[in-house]
């Protein structure tokens, strides 16, 4: 059955200097020249991979639409690797849906979201991984997050788990001839094979323990200002956004639900949350704005619980802080532009946390703290150089392709039956595979690529 032509309006709502209306299918060049008039007329067909000037006409009333730039891919040199047709005209809702709208009647349907990215990857122009991120790029929310979201697009991860997938089918290979043909090949050693799995299981280990980081730089990093009222979170909220976004008083319990905001740190998008202060609530309003507080402490990546430094030791902050344990937490030691009576050798004292010494009204100790987030967050003090996952699919298939290495190795040490060894191989070779796309349901494609935007 030959492929539909779809069409799709490829830039975001609003008033900017183009709007592009892109085709893709083999039908994409003749609905274009019936639509189409080229400024300077051109004998021959429409040449591939050049911008023509001209206009878009209604052929049933020769109304001039727009004038616009034309350009033509020819499969299979496109994003699709099917006929591929950009329509640049002047941006704004009515000009683009107008010359969408002629698109359709003239033999095209509407794409499905994500669809142009799902047609390349069935094509074999991307693997699963680099179509995944196509969607990264787009959403990256910061300079570090974008860098890797571009290696991924540029086929690094994906070139990365197929060269360890294919190491696991050479081992499979040798099982498999030892099965078919063990008296004609030279007998397996199977004790042989358990290096070559241990390094791939390290591998892929490792690649996995990455999640951390890359769901962090996916998402950002979920942070929240949390300890007793009136120690400066809201202040110190203010300090690090450089605006005076939550109010400030001397009233202890002013902030009643949460504050979030973002911004960025070392290139690390930090979603911060400022709470409710944590003590026995005195009203309503105030026991819904602490149990609120303590949903988001549960989820919250980093807590950045802050103590006053101009008062004694509180046994409010030992019960707070015990009944977060289990929880990344970094303490912050506020007002230290006041007289002091803590120290910050009196917390490493009680607690085995990180402690950090600011001041959240001067701006004192801010630099300090801001590169303390980024190290907890990423567990050091540049990113990784190497591959980093950042999808939980691929973290879920590297954890089970790890399991089935971990079983093949406990199958050989106990002198299983080849087949059994075989088994737990072509599993592990199935998940990495499932990661590129290789082996995957229809169903789980159409969930990826519908939470692609329409035209992409």
């Amino acid at each position: 059955m030959k492929p539909e032509t779809i069409a799709a309006i490829a830039t975001p709502p609003g008033q900017a200097g183009i709007g592009i209306v892109r085709l893709s299918g083999p039908q994409a060049l003749a609905i274009a020249t019936r639509l189409f008039r080229p400024r300077v007329p051109r004998p021959g067909p429409f040449p591939s991979h050049r911008l023509l000037l001209g206009q878009i006409i209604a052929p049933d009333d020769g109304q001039v639409i727009d004038e616009v730039l034309l350009a033509y891919m020819r499969a299979p040199h496109s994003y699709t690797r099917e006929d591929v047709v950009e329509i640049n005209c002047h941006s704004g809702w009515a000009v683009l849906q107008q010359v969408l709208n002629l698109v359709l009647q003239h033999g095209a349907r509407l794409a499905q979201p994500g669809e142009f990215t799902q047609r390349a990857f069935l094509a074999g122009r991307l693997d699963l991984t680099q179509a995944e991120a196509v969607l990264e790029v787009i959403q990256a929310r910061s300079e570090a997050g974008l860098k890797v979201a571009a290696g991924h697009l540029s086929g690094g991860l994906g070139q990365t788990i197929a060269g360890q997938r294919q190491a696991i089918l050479d081992l499979l290979a040798l099982v498999e001839a030892d099965l078919d043909f063990g008296e004609e090949v030279p007998e397996l050693d199977y004790q042989g094979l358990l290096p070559a799995l241990q390094s791939i299981g390290r591998q892929i280990a490792a690649l996995g323990e990455s999640y951390g980081q890359g769901r962090v730089l996916r998402e950002g990093l979920q942070v929240v200002l949390a300890g007793r009222p009136n120690v400066g979170k809201s202040s110190l909220l203010n300090q690090l956004l450089q605006t005076e976004r939550a109010l400030v008083t001397a009233i202890p319990g002013t902030t009643r639900d949460v504050i979030a905001e973002q911004l960025v740190i070392n290139g690390l998008p930090v979603c911060l949350m400022d709470t409710a202060g944590l003590r026995q609530a005195e009203d309503t309003v105030e026991v819904l704005g602490v149990a609120r507080t303590r949903q988001h402490l549960a989820r919250a990546d980093l807590v950045l619980y802050l103590i006053d430094a101009s008062e004694a030791w509180q046994p409010e902050d030992t019960v707070q802080l015990e009944s977060l344990q289990g929880q990344k937490i970094l303490l912050v030691l506020n007002k230290c532009d006041l007289p002091m009576v803590l120290s910050k050798d009196d917390l490493t004292a009680r607690w085995p946390h990180q402690v950090v010494v600011l001041s959240a009204l001067t701006g004192a100790g801010i630099p300090e703290l801001r590169q303390a987030i980024f190290q907890a967050a990423m567990h050091q003090t540049l990113l990784p150089s190497g591959q980093i996952v950042t999808q939980a699919r691929h973290y879920h298939h590297l954890a089970q392709c790890r399991d089935c290495l971990s079983q093949a190795q406990a199958q050989i040490a106990a002198g299983a039956p080849p087949e059994l060894i075989a088994l737990d191989l072509r599993a592990a070779a199935q998940e990495l595979g499932a990661i590129l796309g290789l082996e995957i349901g229809e169903e789980v494609l159409d969930r990826i690529f519908s939470q692609f935007c329409l035209g992409k």
